[in-house]
């Protein structure tokens, strides 16, 4: 995982040290992102993603997704990325693919 971000631009990217309670995340050097990388046979993505927001705080993260390994492919550039909905729509506004929020809805709020 942390070849594929440097491959991609993270440079500094690197395994983060087991941090216990305080879990930031598997992969250290890409600013404002916490990751969570799952190989396993069995999904637990309600756990996981409740999981996944506690290191998005721990970490100081604005973002964050799960990583998870397809099985028969070794390229994490095919794994699942999970992330809420209300991550991927915030996503997609900053990037330009939907007009900046104008409603009173809280996204994130209503996701939680």
């Amino acid at each position: 995982m942390c070849a594929y971000y440097r491959e991609a631009g993270a440079v500094h990217a690197e395994r983060r040290a087991l941090r216990g309670a305080l879990d930031a995340g598997d992969v250290a050097g890409v600013p404002g992102v916490a990751d969570s990388c799952k190989d396993c046979r069995e999904w637990r993505l309600n756990e996981w993603l409740d999981e996944l927001q506690a290191m998005i705080r721990n970490a100081g993260a604005t973002v964050g997704a799960i990583w998870l390994k397809r099985r028969r492919k070794v390229s994490p550039g095919d794994a699942y990325v999970i992330m809420r909905g209300a991550t991927y729509v915030r996503l997609l506004r900053e990037a330009g693919y939907l007009p900046p929020e104008n409603s009173s809805v809280d996204l994130e709020a209503a996701d939680g």
